[in-house]
């Protein structure tokens, strides 16, 4: 124990004279295990002791240890980068965020870094895939706001290139995904509305092109159907391109004389400027109508305590798209890959006094 504690003297004494890249080789000498456990302890500690993984851990973290890609490269044909490729969507509050925080804590214990590639190129919308495969700039890829027939999708299909997405495509090959039920989420709402003896319900939700908004807007007119309510759907992006817009549109809403008593949202920017224009007008929440919101933060029941909400957590998909894309990389079938969030409802208007 204290000739390891004096090699560990020696070699931060050396370190600070003349600074070198921490090795495998200085891991090994600290841990005082042999050069292949901890190799292995670094790339893929499973099938070792929790200790020993620890033991290795904290000391490559001490050293501030980075392999050498390209070395990981030449050894394996593996670059240890996912990369997230993120769609432009100014209609989400903190989805970047809280998506990344979740991908970086399962990626915590394995090799893999994250590379995050914004995707802000409307003329080719397969650039940024076609470059990691080109390049082999990643090992795998995580697509976030697919549509039907995802172009994205087909090229890494084609590719054979190992990929996850966040929602659903229309292909007739499978894919591994990982998705929030739309349908499940709208059945949900409508009967939450018509509980509360809402009749005259409206759907708001921007059509971003994704699979989702068609599962959703689909879901929507059978649970009307079946509930045998009214029910109307707002999706263009004229109307609903800017909050500001958003508000304006509430405004013409709480004016007309055939008003809507529940509105159901896709989105938490839309719902804060309903409630705000139709406050202008007004009009309250809970008891002029009800609205319910897919929720991703905890901005609306911060600002209104009785909202009701179906929540997703977006750290939490975040994960499971980490931990789907890893199992793909690894072999694992793709029908064990393809995953849905579990809703949680939030009714907190019953609680309102």
């Amino acid at each position: 124990m204290l000739q390891r504690y004096n090699t560990e003297l020696v070699y931060i004494k050396m370190s600070t004279e003349r600074p070198e890249r921490p090795t495998l080789k200085t891991i090994a000498e600290l841990t005082g295990l042999s050069l292949s456990t901890v190799s292995l302890s670094l790339r893929d500690g499973k099938r070792l002791k929790q200790s020993t993984n620890d033991k290795v851990a904290k000391v490559a973290a001490q050293l501030g240890y980075v392999p050498n890609r390209a070395g990981v490269r030449l050894r394996t044909g593996r670059t240890n980068v996912l990369a997230l490729v993120l769609s432009k969507d100014e209609n989400s509050i903190d989805f970047t965020r809280s998506l990344i925080q979740g991908v970086g804590a399962e990626l915590r214990a394995t090799p893999f870094h994250l590379n995050v590639i914004p995707e802000f190129n409307p003329i080719d919308p397969v650039a940024a895939v076609r470059y990691i495969i080109e390049n082999q700039a990643a090992d795998g890829v995580i697509l976030t706001h697919t549509s039907a027939r995802d172009p994205r999708v087909q090229l890494l299909m084609d590719a054979d290139f190992p990929f996850v997405t966040h929602g659903r495509t229309e292909f007739y090959s499978q894919h591994p995904y990982h998705d929030f039920p739309g349908e499940q989420f709208v059945e949900l709402a409508v009967d939450r509305l018509v509980d509360r003896l809402r009749k005259n319900i409206l759907m708001v939700a921007l059509d971003n092109g994704t699979t989702y908004h068609s599962i959703t807007i689909n879901g929507f007119h059978r649970a009307i159907t079946k509930a045998q309510a009214y029910g109307e759907v707002l999706s263009s992006a004229e109307e609903l391109s800017t909050t500001e817009v958003v508000r304006e549109l509430a405004h013409q809403l709480a004016d007309s004389d055939n008003r809507y008593d529940g509105i159901i949202c896709n989105s938490e920017l839309t719902a804060l400027a309903l409630i705000s224009g139709m406050q202008d007008k007004g009009l309250m929440l809970g008891t002029d109508y009800d609205l319910v919101c897919r929720q991703t933060t905890q901005i609306l029941p911060l600002l209104y305590p009785y909202i009701d909400t179906v929540a997703e957590d977006l750290t939490t998909t975040g994960t499971e798209l980490a931990r789907l894309l890893l199992s793909r990389i690894n072999g694992d079938p793709i029908v064990d890959l393809q995953t849905m969030h579990k809703l949680h409802a939030h009714w907190r208007g019953d609680k309102r006094k």
